[in-house]
């Protein structure tokens, strides 16, 4: 599929996902902007919650005021990173992100993993994203 030149492939020959892309294809001329792990925390950096599914939605929120500040939005996010802690529950983290980080017929590339911790003590999950918005 193709976002304005923009191009996020699932070559024939890797599992086919609703989920994820395999390859993301970005055109000279476009703006790529990068987006420093974010965790489910408020303005003041305190984790907002024990649980998971809320630090989850709470972090993609963040990387969301951070692509706005970039002049983008989740839709133009090409890749996520995302880092769960071992023992937090895998299922409730992505329940609740999953309808944020999807995109019809053009998912972006996910990359993720289970991490014995994060730096900020009480957080349970981490997400980058890279964005790109098209040529001008």
């Amino acid at each position: 599929m193709t976002r304005m030149n923009i191009r996020l492939l699932q070559p024939a020959g890797l599992v086919a996902s609703p989920a994820f892309s395999h390859t993301a294809i970005v055109p000279p001329g476009a703006t790529t902007i990068y987006v420093g792990g974010q965790n489910g925390v408020d303005e003041n950096g305190s984790v907002v919650s024990a649980d998971i599914a809320e630090q989850s939605l709470r972090a993609v929120e963040n990387a969301g005021v951070a692509l706005e500040a970039a002049g983008a939005t989740l839709g133009d996010v090409i890749a996520w990173t995302v880092l769960i802690d071992a023992d937090a529950d895998l299922r409730a983290a992505y329940g609740a992100i999953a309808p944020k980080l999807a995109r019809p017929g053009a998912p972006p590339l996910v990359t993720a993993a289970r991490v014995a911790g994060l730096a900020v003590p009480g957080a349970l999950i981490e997400v980058s994203a890279i964005a790109a918005l098209p040529p001008r």
